[in-house]
């Protein structure tokens, strides 16, 4: 059984956005049904942005209903041998250019090498 378990960061972005696109808890739904399937995703919407033996970072577009045909950016970390998804960050690319590298270092120091 795979787990989804949400950062605090990542739970605050989704509040923040949610008050504008509310069809966002359908929409992570339907992204969470994909990941079940293909955990490091599929396609040209993903790309790991950090792979290790332990865990893969993986940069997402996460499409969204509201906004018609563009799409938010979810962050997220796959570990294979728990089969554990961790999201650590969602944003829309025109409030925020880049995902927050700090945050996915801070992520990986849970992690021994």
């Amino acid at each position: 059984m795979k787990n989804f378990n949400l950062s605090p960061k990542f739970e605050k972005n989704f509040k923040q956005l949610f008050k504008k696109y509310r069809t966002l808890d359908d929409d992570l739904e339907k992204f969470k049904a994909i990941l079940l399937t293909h955990p490091a995703g599929i396609g040209t919407n993903f790309t790991i942005i950090h792979s290790e033996e332990t865990c893969k970072i993986v940069k997402a577009r996460m499409a969204c209903r509201s906004l018609r045909d563009r799409s938010l950016r979810l962050i997220y970390a796959y570990l294979e041998e728990n089969d554990e998804f961790y999201f650590i960050e969602l944003y829309f690319k025109g409030e925020q250019m880049n995902e927050t590298r700090a945050l996915i270092k801070e992520f990986l120091k849970q992690f021994p090498k």
